[in-house]
């Protein structure tokens, strides 16, 4: 592992993401998941400068046990004028007890003689004297030199020298920054091999996104040359975020055999990057490569019926590599192979009746075609499954009429209660519930109607509940599309409804989530 870094900064530079706002309990969490991944360095972050990152590191020694990474603090070179032992950040980055600091140091000219408002000569004093300083104290130094790449285009000379200085001060690392994430690749890739050659320092990357280029600039800056990546989990950071360092660590190691992370820890990267998500409370980005819901997924028609016959001929990488799945939609795009292989996911075996099979298949477009929508809706699309296989759609009770009223009144909160009468069991119930809504008082309703009969809907939650209006043009006339997800606890599905009528679209939907919820109830006894 000390031939290639692969180094960590989600806790300091990933947390400066707009809305994102770390605690210290949420830091040690990830750090641990962090570790589970199997990345060499964690950096934690800015002690003496931020306090919940001194507490961070105090915390750190007696609550983290690290067994893949080393902990590495952040901080900066001394200030100008100021004795490198009697400045306070420098000091607290000795107190913090990590085995490595890593400083960040100006390498544009202009930055620093506009930003910290200090001469060329004295910043080289600043970054030889503070790395000398921390490794008499035995602490390992690695040197961000900040905004590098610009630096170097307008004074190659002197940002060369910022290099040679940390390297002979004893820095084992000089990441050169993309701080405003504006390069490109082979410009990346140019510059890391000329400061390769012209000071022989062992050299990082450090990437931002904003032109997208992130990944691919550390790849670049790889094949120049650099040994040490930086980059943060699921690409938070500020603005565009920075590199995503599972894709940068799945692509060096599926892709070209370099072993990074024990390959039982890739496998863990697709739970670990949802896992963090949820921490960090930022939704996971669907489309992220590798680890995404969708990174997998196939929709048309024609990719299903070459998936059907080898996996890999529509998949770059087997998604068990990165403990991902694939998934197939189904969807007015769906041809029979579609049909037949979520069909399969879903333990349909279709193949045999091409005439059942035609017919699911053209069901599911003329529904599509009025508004429906299965490929974020799976439950719906198994209730329709079961209904076309076995004849019928599973019933566990039958409504006999429902109905809404909201009461509004000046000043006060609107009320909205909800009437079902239905027969579940041998029982015909009349229920009437109040919810902050329409939708919110038909699930109360439909669930105490049913709840003496299938007491297991007592752990059902509605958990998400979305809207989307078809055909705008018509207004309020248009047609609307409900998606609702429920949960167990254990697991959610999603179901769809489709109407003219905002509250008819829902109860489709709620009735449906309702109904293959008590389906897999009834799975699962019977697997008991």
């Amino acid at each position: 592992m000390n031939d290639f870094h692969v180094y960590d900064t989600t806790l300091r530079d990933g947390a400066q993401q707009e809305r994102l706002n770390l605690s210290v309990e949420d830091k040690l969490v990830i750090a641990r998941y962090l570790d589970q991944l199997g990345v060499g360095f964690i950096e934690g972050g800015w002690p003496g400068a931020i306090p919940k990152d001194t507490e961070f590191f105090n915390r750190a020694k007696t609550e983290l046990t690290l067994r893949n990474a080393t902990l590495a603090a952040f901080g900066s070179t001394r200030r100008p004028g100021l004795k490198v032992e009697d400045d306070p950040l420098v000091q607290a980055l000795r107190d913090s007890g990590a085995d490595v600091v890593t400083l960040v140091a100006k390498s544009h000219d202009r930055h620093v003689e506009l930003a910290l408002r200090t001469t060329l000569e004295e910043n080289l004093a600043m970054v030889r004297e503070t790395i000398e300083f921390l490794r008499a104290g035995g602490q390992r130094v690695f040197l961000d030199a900040e905004h590098f790449f610009d630096g170097y285009r307008d004074n190659p000379a002197y940002a060369l020298e910022v290099v040679r200085t940390a390297a002979e001060a004893g820095a084992e690392v000089i990441a050169l920054c993309d701080t405003n994430g504006g390069m490109l690749p082979d410009e990346v890739g140019e510059i890391v091999g000329a400061v390769l050659d012209g000071t022989g320092a062992r050299l990082g990357i450090h990437c931002h996104n904003d032109t997208g280029c992130a990944v691919a600039n550390t790849l670049a800056a790889v094949d120049a040359g650099a040994t040490h990546v930086q980059g943060t989990l699921n690409g938070y950071g500020e603005r565009t975020g920075n590199a995503d360092l599972i894709s940068i660590v799945a692509n060096l190691q599926l892709k070209r055999g370099r072993k990074l992370v024990p390959e039982s820890s890739l496998r863990e990267a697709t739970r670990i990057a949802h896992a963090v998500a949820e921490v960090t409370n930022v939704p996971p980005y669907s489309r992220q490569p590798y680890v995404g819901a969708s990174a997998f997924t196939h929709k048309a028609g024609l990719h299903a019926s070459a998936i059907k016959v080898d996996p890999n001929l529509y998949q770059h990488i087997d998604p068990a590599d990165v403990g991902n799945d694939m998934r197939l939609l189904v969807s007015d795009m769906a041809g029979r192979a579609s049909i037949e292989l979520k069909g399969r996911e879903l333990g349909y075996e279709l193949g045999d009746d091409r005439e059942l099979l035609t017919r699911i298949t053209d069901r599911v477009k003329q529904m599509e075609a009025c508004g429906y929508t299965f490929e974020a809706a799976d439950a719906s699309f198994e209730l329709l499954l079961m209904e076309e296989v076995d004849g019928a759609r599973p019933s566990f009770f039958e409504v006999e009429s429902w109905r809404v009223i909201t009461d509004s009144r000046p000043g006060q909160e609107a009320v909205s209660e909800a009437t079902v009468k239905l027969r579940a069991g041998d029982e015909r119930m009349i229920v009437t519930a109040e919810g902050n809504g329409p939708v919110n008082a038909l699930d109360s309703a439909l669930r105490g109607a049913i709840g003496k009969a299938y007491p297991v809907v007592e752990k059902f939650d509605l958990i998400d509940y979305r809207v989307r209006i078809l055909e705008s043009g018509h207004g309020t006339d248009a047609v609307i599309r409900v998606l609702i997800e429920l949960s167990d606890g254990q697991d959610s599905w999603e179901t769809v409804g489709v109407g003219h009528n905002l509250v008819e679209a829902s109860w489709e939907a709620l009735v449906d989530g309702v109904t293959y919820g008590l389906v897999r109830a009834q799975g699962r006894q019977a697997g008991d």
